[in-house]
């Protein structure tokens, strides 16, 4: 998170250009909605278990009066929404974003409750944040706004209730400031309220680069499963925070060959492979991979001639405006809804393999999961046994995915759909409907 001093405004232009990627493109309930139909006929679903899933359970909009460094009062707003409870208690992310809104956290709660029913996971799915732009605030003003967000929301989230996790936006500080707000709220100490944690407080072993681990796993077995394998496979990751530098150094463990990578400032490309150790020095030194190797922007990282292109940014990074450019053949979401439903329809036609989010970035909910688990137990795991507890619910999903696709013969996207409308339904008619 950013202090006080704020960034040049040349590059604070360039961070807006590549948050607008994915704005205005279409994140909506009708766009998921038909695309869940797809999946339909696949499932035992009837329209009693579907009107579960089309009504998220509880969504609030909250006004956040936070008093500012210059002493003026400024009103922020907030949101959380809950999708579903039919498998457990809800979780998901707490994203700070400008222009958030409530329509946006409800979409993105719908796809945790899929992703958590594909992950063979006992939770529902949840949705929330700040419309704000972090990087304008100082830390203190950041902590406050938190608090505040936090504050208003104790009567809603608890550990068997509504679980917070990092988002956009957001960190493990963040997630601190939430924990202690929430437990100086109920004068008692409860971790479980959220994931994504430091260690010292209640955290897990893993969680920060889970989602980037898992992603060029789950590519590795997609490739495999086609006949292909990832080794000197070419790969581009547009997104370069945790998730995609974790992401690019497994691919390289794998044998693949990350050619290019960006973030919010700008981009570095060499065909014969990026130095990686030379470019996270310079990372954490500079917070920018740009200027090193050959430089290119976001936009002409997507349009990239590669083998594999993963998405580690936000929602919208490939829609109906960029997907012409697009050429890589697999196409990775390591993010929620990183390709949208117009764009992902041109990918099929011309031939290029999407692998969705409910399995590509599956390992951010798994270690949350697990970091839940350990708090609620007071036993925590060594960071091995964690990595190896997510290897391997990430590799039962998808193979759980893999096979209803190769059965049905259907794509991945709708196969995974399919898989986790299957478990709502059935948790859905066992609980049946309060009178």
């Amino acid at each position: 998170m950013q202090g006080a001093e704020q960034p040049p405004a040349g590059q604070m232009q360039d961070r807006q250009a590549v948050r607008r990627l994915g704005q205005g493109h279409g994140l909506n309930w009708q766009g998921l909605m038909e695309q869940l139909e797809q999946a339909l006929p696949f499932t035992n679903m009837n329209e009693s278990s579907l009107m579960y899933f089309k009504h998220p359970k509880r969504s609030v909009s909250l006004s956040l009066p936070v008093r500012m460094d210059d002493g003026r009062v400024r009103v922020f707003k907030g949101y959380r929404s809950v999708h579903s409870i039919a498998l457990g208690p809800s979780m998901g992310g707490v994203r700070l974003k400008p222009g958030l809104n409530t329509h946006e956290c409800e979409v993105l709660a719908a796809i945790m409750t899929l992703k958590n029913a594909v992950a063979d996971l006992p939770l529902g799915g949840a949705k929330g944040g700040i419309d704000v732009d972090p990087d304008t605030l100082s830390s203190a003003e950041l902590q406050r706004l938190t608090r505040r967000y936090t504050s208003e929301l104790v009567e809603l989230i608890g550990p068997r209730e509504d679980i917070v996790a990092p988002d956009v936006g957001s960190d493990e500080q963040i997630m601190a400031w939430m924990l202690d707000t929430y437990n100086e709220n109920l004068g008692n100490t409860v971790s479980g309220v959220v994931v994504g944690k430091p260690l010292p407080l209640g955290g897990s072993f893993g969680s920060k680069g889970a989602r980037g681990h898992a992603a060029a796993g789950v590519t590795a077995r997609v490739l495999e499963d086609q006949g292909q394998s990832i080794q000197n496979a070419s790969v581009a990751i547009f997104g370069y925070g945790d998730a995609g530098r974790r992401c690019a150094e497994r691919v390289k463990a794998l044998g693949g060959r990350v050619v290019a990578v960006s973030d919010t400032l700008g981009g570095a490309y060499d065909s014969s492979g990026l130095d990686l150790e030379a470019l996270n020095v310079q990372r954490d030194e500079t917070g920018t991979v740009q200027g090193f190797a050959t430089p290119l922007t976001p936009e002409e990282l997507l349009a990239l001639d590669v083998d594999v292109l993963v998405l580690a940014y936000d929602y919208g990074s490939i829609n109906a405006g960029n997907v012409a450019d697009v050429r890589a053949h697999y196409i990775v979401e390591a993010t929620n809804r990183a390709v949208l439903p117009e764009a992902e329809r041109a990918l099929k036609r011309q031939g290029s393999v999407v692998i969705p989010d409910l399995i590509a970035s599956i390992g951010g909910v798994i270690a949350n999961y697990l970091e839940w688990v350990q708090d609620a137990s007071n036993f925590f795991w060594l960071e091995e046994e964690i990595l190896r507890a997510i290897d391997m619910r990430v590799l039962a999903s998808v193979n759980a995915v893999l096979d209803v696709a190769r059965t049905q013969r259907i794509d991945l996207r709708t196969a995974a759909y399919a898989l986790a409308l299957e478990k709502l339904h059935t948790a859905s008619a066992l609980r049946g409907v309060y009178p």
